[in-house]
This record gives structure tokens, C-alpha cells and sequence, in this order.
């Protein structure tokens, strides 16, 4: 008798169509979402598009989330046209086990964190790749004032880190609100409250991707065997 073949792993890319459908199912019907960045978050927007007769709209966190919405017929509100939103849904670069999370890989940070926080509920999709025991081997994303870049990359260095301004096209990338990026490396984040809270108060940090105080309140994890859930208190 023939043994049945092993099933095939799934890629990268499936695994995110699959938390980004599975996301439908917090999605508030009669409401308006808050949706996030990035090509986990393009999933989640191709299936809200299956489903868009039933909720008013979305508060998005980038430009490219916008366009991408309001090419599928998803009417994309103002944040400050909404006062709150029941859901936000959004990737992350890194999560732990506490549901503290690494964002900003896609440099929509600062309007991911804006959205976080008028939303009562953070639903973050991942694959299994982003979840890690300490935050800190992505490098983690600053949005910096231009004028305040090297000194903040002096800062991070008496912290133990190595801090580069992220590039495009061979010259600074810009953010959606006009600011640049500083990536830092060689960091080891075992306590995501108390950072994010220091280097938010640097002068001339704009925001940094340490998202703790607007932490998860649910990952689904894509994973080989389905999704996994993992809620946090």
C-alpha cells in the first residue's frame, strides 16, 4: 500500500493570507476598522474587501494602506473623523510571549501607534518567524526629526546599540509624515515598558517602535499546522 505524500509546508506567503482571513473574524460588523501596514496587512485588506458591505469603513495607518483600501471600494476615514475604533489590525516585525511587539519595518510607525490607540483592541497578525522570547534582534525602527538624527545615534550608542538612518534610492528615506528613520541593531529590549517610555522622551524622537503601552491583545500566529492564538491579559 502507497503511503500518502507528506503535506507540503506552507510558504511565507500563504501563512499570511491565512492570519489576514482569519483576522476577518474580529472585525465588528457595522463599524469602522482600523487597519494597519505591511504585506501581512495587504492580506488582511484583500479579505476585508470580501466583506466590505458590512462595515462602514477604516481608519488606516499609511498612505500605501489607504490607496490599497480605497482601490478595492473601502471607504478610508480621517483618524480624527472617528473618535474610537472597536478593532485595529496590523502586523508586527517582532512579538513575545506578552504580546509586546517590534514595528516600523515598513516606516508607518508613528500613524500605526495612533491607530493603536484610539482602537479598544489590537488584534496583531503574524507568522510563526515573529515571535520571539526578547524583542530586539529586528532592528528597531525610530522616527527621528532629521535635524536630531546623529545625536539620537549617539544615544542609542551608550545604550550598546548601532544606529544607521535607514536609506532608499541612496539618500534618506522620508516617512509619510516628513521625518526619517533610524534602525538600531546589537539591543536586547527585556523590559519594553520602561524603554519605550525613555527614548520616547529624547528630544527630536518623533516615536519609537516599541509598541508596549499599545501592546496586543491577540496574536494569530500562521503557522504550518493552522493558526494559532494567543491572547494576553
Amino acid at each position: 500500500m502507497t503511503s500518502p505524500a507528506p503535506a507540503q509546508a506552507l510558504t511565507q506567503d500563504e501563512l499570511k493570507a491565512q492570519v489576514g482571513r482569519a483576522a476577518l473574524d474580529y472585525v465588528v460588523k457595522g463599524e469602522i476598522v482600523g487597519v494597519g501596514t505591511g504585506s501581512t496587512v495587504n492580506k488582511f485588506i484583500d479579505a476585508l474587501a470580501t466583506i466590505k458591505s458590512q462595515i462602514r469603513g477604516a481608519v488606516s495607518s499609511s498612505v500605501a494602506s489607504t490607496e490599497r483600501l480605497q482601490a478595492l471600494g473601502i471607504p478610508v476615514f480621517d483618524s480624527n473623523e472617528v473618535e474610537e475604533l472597536a478593532v485595529y489590525i496590523d502586523g508586527a516585525d517582532e512579538i513575545d510571549g506578552r504580546g509586546y511587539m517590534i514595528k516600523g519595518g515598513g516606516a508607518a510607525l508613528t500613524r500605526e501607534k495612533i491607530v493603536a490607540a484610539q482602537s479598544r483592541r489590537f488584534v496583531c497578525i503574524a507568522d510563526s518567524s515573529k515571535l520571539v522570547n526578547t524583542l530586539g534582534a529586528f532592528p528597531l525602527p525610530v522616527e527621528v526629526i532629521p535635524m536630531a538624527t546623529q545625536r539620537v545615534i549617539r544615544q542609542f550608542a551608550r545604550l550598546g546599540g548601532q544606529a544607521h538612518v535607514r536609506l532608499k534610492d541612496g539618500a534618506p528615506l522620508v516617512t509619510d509624515n516628513g521625518q526619517n528613520i533610524v534602525d538600531v541593531t546589537g539591543l536586547r529590549i527585556t523590559d519594553p515598558l520602561g524603554f519605550e517610555t525613555e527614548v520616547n522622551q529624547w528630544p527630536g524622537v518623533v516615536t519609537v517602535g516599541v509598541f508596549a503601552r499599545q501592546r496586543a491583545s491577540v496574536c494569530l500566529l500562521g503557522t504550518s499546522s493552522g493558526v494559532r492564538t494567543m491572547r494576553f491579559g
